[in-house]
């Protein structure tokens, strides 16, 4: 298993690195700032970089942190070439609290932000375009049209999608002539929930009712991308869950194994979620050059399976 690559023909180098720095946040630096974020994901081999039109929280506007990103990477001499870009789009949020006002996955919505997402990020065309969680009011056809006109135009060349179920997957790929590549789920050491409904099954216990449909396996089957993100947050009011006294056995469990695999504690989060039988790439959000860096370490560790279930338990979920 290669934890540090994922094969994808007609990407930079054929693939892309199995840690992706996720800009959300990156509204709020200056270029410099920015700068330094890049550079330390180059140094660390990390070669893709994740955004979204909606991204720009900080200075509430939309594009915002693509804007920051298109103009570090200018600033930095990177060759679009050498690195995969991907963004997203379809999700219209309230700037004034973060909330969502509706989403919109229509064709003339799809096009226009993608042309913007490029002009703010000074490029002719990304590397892989998402559905920025899922619109039931979706018509297929009209993502087909878009999808079609995006590839041909040469302006996307990969696509995906975002927090979707297996059967909203089948749904869409049924319409679309373009292999659905990746679907982005939140996933971390304490919200496991597309492992919790695998392990549980068919038992009596309460803790991992199924919410995600199969979605693993399924991906599983379908060589589909897993994008992890908000990798280290615990899904909960919590926040993040290292150093968190509310998830004290977790870091013990986590400090040991980064001991013995001679690494930091951020490396054996990445290793472990790398470990996964699956395709799977870790969407860091960070923008702290030193921390990315030691998140990237994981991408050349291999935990055994005692150690990952040792960690899967410690972030108190069960086996049965």
């Amino acid at each position: 298993m290669n934890t540090q690559r994922i094969d994808v023909p007609g990407m930079p180098g054929n693939g892309m690195s199995t840690v992706s720095v996720g800009v959300m946040r990156m509204d709020v630096l200056s270029v410099t700032d920015a700068v330094a974020v890049v550079n330390a994901a180059q140094a660390a081999g990390i070669d893709s970089f994740d955004t979204a039109d909606i991204y720009g929280f900080g200075v509430k506007r939309m594009h915002a942190s693509s804007e920051v990103l298109g103009k570090a990477l200018k600033e930095a001499g990177i060759e679009r070439e050498s690195i995969s870009i991907q963004t997203k789009a379809g999700n219209d949020v309230d700037y004034a609290d973060g909330s969502t006002n509706f989403y919109d996955f229509s064709e003339k919505h799809i096009l226009e932000e993608v042309d913007a997402e490029l002009s703010v990020l000074q490029t002719d065309y990304v590397d892989s375009f998402l559905l920025h969680r899922p619109d039931v009011l979706m018509e297929p056809d009209e993502i087909a049209a878009a999808f079609a006109q995006l590839q041909e135009q040469g302006k996307v060349r990969h696509f995906g999608v975002s927090n979707m179920s297996a059967q909203m997957i089948e749904y869409l790929q049924s319409a679309i002539g373009q292999h659905l590549e990746i679907n982005q789920v939140q996933f971390s050491m304490t919200h496991a929930g597309i492992v919790d409904e695998q392990e549980v099954l068919n038992t009596s216990d309460d803790g991992a009712p199924s919410r995600t449909s199969g979605l693993l396996p399924y991906m599983q089957q379908h060589a589909m991308i897993l994008q992890a993100w908000s990798p280290f947050q615990s899904g909960t009011d919590f926040g993040p869950y290292i150093d968190n006294p509310h998830y004290e056995e977790l870091n013990k469990a986590l400090r040991a194994a980064a001991t013995a695999y001679g690494t930091s504690v951020n490396a054996i989060v990445t290793a472990w979620m790398l470990r996964l039988p699956l395709r799977t790439q870790v969407v860091a959000g960070t923008m702290n050059p030193q921390r990315l860096t030691e998140i990237a370490g994981g991408m050349g560790i291999e935990l055994d399976r005692s150690s990952w279930y040792a960690l899967y338990k410690a972030a108190g979920h069960l086996l049965p």
